[in-house]
C-alpha cells in the first residue's frame, strides 16, 4: 500500500523564537525538504535552517525569511534533499552494541548447525583468545524446539570456554570448558531469577536464564579500558550512521560512566547519550553521591535515571506471566524479585530524586511495577520524575489505563513486535495477545509511548522501528496485513515517538526532538521523502547526513 501525502499544517512555517537569541548564525542550510514537529505536535515543512556556532538553531522556515536573521552565515545547500530532526532511540545498550561489533556475531544465523560452523571459523581465527565470545543466538529461528547444548558447541571447540549470549541478552550458551569453570554442577541450586536448564537427569545442557548467567560471568576476564573505548568508539560509529543523535543507555556502570564523561570532555561523545544507572546496588551509590546529572559535557552526557528488571523475555521464557505459558504449562517465567525487594529498589531511587525505569515484559512483571509505582509515586512524591516501564510488552488489557492514571510511560520497541510475532502467540496463546505490543492501546489513551529498539537486541535502524510500528511488518512484507495491523501507528505517530516523545521521556524536550528555535541543532539528511514514500519501503531509508549540535558527525 502506498503512503498517502500527509496534509501539512502549512507548507513554509517559521517557529517563533524561545527567549533571547544570538543577532546572527555561523551556519544556514538551505534548500531542504525539511519537516519537523512544532510544540503542538503538529508536523510542518521547511527549506531552510540557522544555526549559531554553538549549534543553537535561530530561526527555521522560508528561505528568505531565515537568512534575514543570518545575514553572515555560511551556507550549505541541501539541494531538495530531505531533512529531519535526529532521531532518538529511547532504550538500547551502547556497549552491548560496541561488543556486537567487535565480537562473534549470531545475529544472523538461521540454522544451528550454521551457527556452530561460524563459532568454529571464530575461534580458530582467533586462537589468541582466552574466552570466545559473541551473541545473537535464537533457537526460535533454528526451529529447534528446543535451546542448543553444551555438547554441541564442545563438537567445535573444547579447549577453551565459550560465552555466547541469546539474542535478547537473557540467556547464555556455554561449553563444557565453560560449565566447569563457573562450577556449575548437578547440585547447582538456581539462584532467585534464573534458571539452570537441565536434561533429563539433572544435568546442566550449557544454556543459562536470566540471572543464572552471573554463574558464568562473574568468571568471564575482566574487561580492560581499552575494550571498553573500542567498543565505544564502534557503537558510536554505527549511531551516527544510522542517523541517530541521541540514545537513551539503559544501564550504564561506573566504567562506562566515566568513559562516556571523558569522551565529552575530549569532544568525542559524537550521540548524545542519556544513561540509566543500572540498578541501585554499589554502582549507584557511587554514581548517586552527588545527585542526578541532567547536562554534563555541553548536554552530550546526562546520568539522570535508574535501570532495574522485573523479569525476563519472552523468548527465553523468562518473562513472568500471570497464568502459565501457553506452550509450556509448567512454566510462569521469572520474577527477579519479590515484591518488597522491589519495592525498596524503586523507592530508593525515587527518593533520590532519580527517573525509575523497569524492564517488565510479562503481563505478572508489569502488574508488579505498576502495583508498587501507585504505592510509591503518592509516598515519595516523585511523579515529576516521569517513571517508565520499559518494553511494557505482555499487559494485562486491564492494567493498560494504568499507565495513564499513574502518568508512567510506556517505553516500547517496534521492532520487538514484527521480530516476535513467530512465536509471541504461541508463548502466550489468543487472549494474552490482545495486550500485547498494543501500541494503538496506549496512544488512544493519552500515553506517551518512548520508542526505541533494544539494541544490539535489534537494529538500531530507527528507519526499521518506525517501517514496524506503521505496518506491523518485517523487512520481507509479512504479514500482507500486517500482524495485529489494529495496533499500528500513523506516521506521523511513530515519527513523534522517536523525536518528541523519546526527548520527554528523557526530560529534554526542551533541547531535543523537533527543530525549533532555541532547540539544539541535531538534525539528519536522508535519501527519500519519508512523507511521500510507499510505507512498505521506510525501512530501506538511508542516511546520508548526521549533524549534533550544528557538527556534522557523519556522512556518506
Amino acid at each position: 500500500m502506498r503512503a498517502r501525502p500527509l496534509s501539512l499544517h502549512c507548507s513554509l512555517f517559521v517557529l517563533a523564537a524561545l527567549g533571547s537569541l544570538p543577532a546572527h548564525a555561523d551556519t544556514l542550510v538551505d534548500n531542504a525538504n525539511g519537516y519537523t514537529l512544532n510544540g503542538k505536535g503538529e508536523l510542518v515543512q521547511f527549506t531552510t535552517i540557522a544555526f549559531d556556532d554553538k549549534g543553537r538553531i535561530i530561526a527555521l522556515g522560508a528561505s528568505a525569511d531565515v537568512a534575514a536573521k543570518a545575514p553572515n552565515a555560511k551556507r550549505i545547500d541541501m539541494q531538495g534533499r530531505t531533512l529531519l530532526p535526529g532521531l532518538i532511540d529511547a532504550h538500547g545498550h551502547v556497549f552491548g552494541l560496541g561488543q556486537q561489533l567487535t565480537q562473534l556475531d549470531l545475529f544472523h544465523s538461521t540454522s544451528l548447525d550454521g551457527a556452530l560452523k561460524s563459532i568454529g571459523d571464530y575461534a580458530r581465527a582467533n586462537a589468541d583468545h582466552a574466552w570466545i565470545r559473541g551473541r545473537g543466538w535464537n533457537q526460535e529461528n533454528w526451529k529447534l524446539g528446543r535451546f542448543p547444548t553444551a555438547q554441541e558447541l564442545d563438537g567445535v571447540i573444547k579447549d577453551r570456554p565459550v560465552w555466547l549470549e541469546r539474542v535478547d541478552g537473557h540467556a547464555g550458551w556455554t561449553n563444557s570448558r565453560g560449565l566447569a569453570l563457573a562450577g556449575i554442577t548437578k547440585s547447582t541450586p538456581d539462584p532467585v531469577g534464573g534458571k539452570i536448564v537441565r536434561d533429563a537427569n539433572g544435568d546442566a545442557t550449557g544454556v543459562l536464564v536470566d540471572t543464572a548467567q552471573e554463574l558464568l560471568t562473574r568468571v568471564l576476564p575482566q574487561q580492560t579500558e581499552a575494550e571498553g573505548r573500542l567498543m565505544l568508539d564502534r557503537a558510536l560509529g554505527e549511531l551516527a550512521r544510522v542517523g541517530l543523535t541521541s540514545v537513551h543507555d539503559a544501564g550504564v556502570d561506573v566504567a562506562q560512566d566515566r568513559l562516556y564523561r571523558a569522551y565529552a570532555d575530549q569532544g568525542k561523545l559524537t550521540t548524545r547519550v542519556y544513561g540509566m544507572i543500572a540498578g541501585t546496588d554499589k554502582d549507584f551509590d557511587q554514581l548517586a553521591a552527588n545527585g542526578p546529572v541532567s547536562n554534563y559535557g555541553n548536554g552530550m552526557y546526562a546520568l539522570r535515571a535508574v535501570k532495574l528488571y522485573s523479569d525476563g523475555a519472552l523468548g527465553s521464557r523468562g518473562a513472568a506471566l500471570i497464568k502459565p505459558y501457553s506452550d509450556e504449562s509448567h512454566s510462569h517465567g521469572l520474577l527477579f524479585h519479590k515484591t518488597a525487594q522491589m519495592d525498596a529498589m524503586m523507592a530508593k531511587a525515587m527518593r533520590r530524586g532519580y527517573q525509575v525505569n523497569v524492564h517488565a515484559i510479562g503481563d505478572a512483571g508489569n502488574k508488579q511495577i505498576l502495583d508498587i509505582y501507585q504505592k510509591e509515586l503518592k509516598a515519595t512524591n516523585s511523579a515529576a520524575q516521569r517513571h517508565r516501564i520499559e518494553h511494557a510488552q505482555v499487559v494485562l488489557p486491564a492494567d493498560i489505563p494504568r499507565f495513564k492514571t499513574l502518568d508512567i510511560i510506556p517505553s516500547m520497541q517496534p521492532t520487538h513486535a514484527t521480530s516476535d510475532k513467530n512465536m509471541a502467540e504461541t508463548r502466550i496463546g489468543p487472549d494474552r495477545i490482545k495486550g500485547a505490543y498494543a501500541w494503538r492501546s496506549f496512544l488512544h489513551q493519552g500515553s506517551r509511548i518512548a520508542c526505541g529498539s533494544d539494541f544490539p537486541v535489534e537494529s538500531p535502524n530507527p528507519f526499521f522501528g518506525i517501517h514496524a510500528a506503521v505496518t506491523r511488518q518485517d523487512a520481507q512484507g509479512q504479514p500482507v496485513a500486517g500482524w495485529y495491523p489494529n495496533q499500528a501507528m500513523s506516521l506521523k505517530e511513530a515519527f513523534r515517538c522517536f523525536t518528541l516523545d523519546a526527548a520527554w521521556a528523557g526530560h529534554q524536550e526542551k533541547d531535543l526532538g523537533s527543530l525549533e528555535p532555541g532547540k539544539q541543532a541535531d538534525f539528519i539528511v536522508i535519501d527519500q521523502d519519508l512523507f511521500r514514500m510507499p510505507t512498505y519501503d521506510i525501512h530501506k531509508t538511508g542516511v546520508l547526513e548526521t549533524w549534533v549540535a550544528g557538527r556534522q558527525v557523519f556522512k556518506k
